[in-house]
């Protein structure tokens, strides 16, 4: 079994900044690695998008995934409002246009390595698997909110939400994006920064893929 982990922005790209000075590409990657860790220990292989402080496209995160191919995607972020007043944690599946108009057309000229398979008919092919791990997608999505309620707590439960993020566009593999929470808000920022909360974001994202990958 793989697992593809996706530590979002990174580089030039520091997405949100916390209260504590804390960048959302500084958590997102450690909680990547303590997720890794996790999953190490139960004899899954981990693969992640960074390993370092780099810049990747969203587009490249993708074509990475898409590469291995993994049995599985997430990508990991944390959330942020203008009014810093936002709490809680979510998690995304693709739109079906994301799915099917959008995805097609990112992907039109980077496929799913398919050695002695026609380039056309790997086009298809990624067209069919893109639009059968929808379901799977959904049910991952789920288990890591529940999950992450289980550990946070269900006033923060924000749900399962839909949305055509390009990080998760053309994924041939079932593939969601986890919002752990609002870096920006005063208390939950500061709570993002704590080793022991980012343990417990890792050990809930690690327990829904453990339970996903053995169905």
């Amino acid at each position: 079994m793989l697992f593809r982990s996706d530590p979002g922005h990174g580089g030039s790209n520091p997405g949100a900044r916390g209260t504590t000075g804390l960048h959302e590409k500084q958590l997102s990657l450690v909680l990547a690695n303590r997720v890794a860790e996790r999953l190490h220990a139960r004899g899954i292989t981990v693969q992640l998008t960074r390993t370092a402080d780099q810049t990747l496209t969203l587009r490249q995160r993708v074509a990475i995934a898409d590469r291995a191919p993994a049995d599985l995607f997430v990508s990991i972020h944390a959330n942020a409002s203008p009014t810093r007043t936002q709490r809680g944690y979510e998690t995304y599946v693709l739109t079906a246009r994301g799915v099917d108009v959008d995805g097609r057309a990112l992907r039109s000229d980077t496929t799913t390595p398919r050695p002695g398979v026609d380039p056309d008919v790997a086009l298809i092919l990624d067209n069919v698997e893109r639009g059968a791990s929808q379901w799977e997608a959904a049910d991952l999505a789920f288990r890591i909110q529940r999950s992450l309620r289980d550990r946070r707590g269900a006033a923060g439960d924000r749900g399962v939400r839909q949305d055509a993020h390009h990080v998760l566009l053309g994924a041939t593999m079932p593939a969601v994006l986890v919002e752990v929470g609002f870096i920006d808000h005063p208390i939950e920022g500061r709570q993002l920064a704590e080793p022991a909360v980012q343990g417990q974001l890792a050990d809930a994202i690690a327990e829904a893929i453990v339970d996903q990958l053995a169905d």
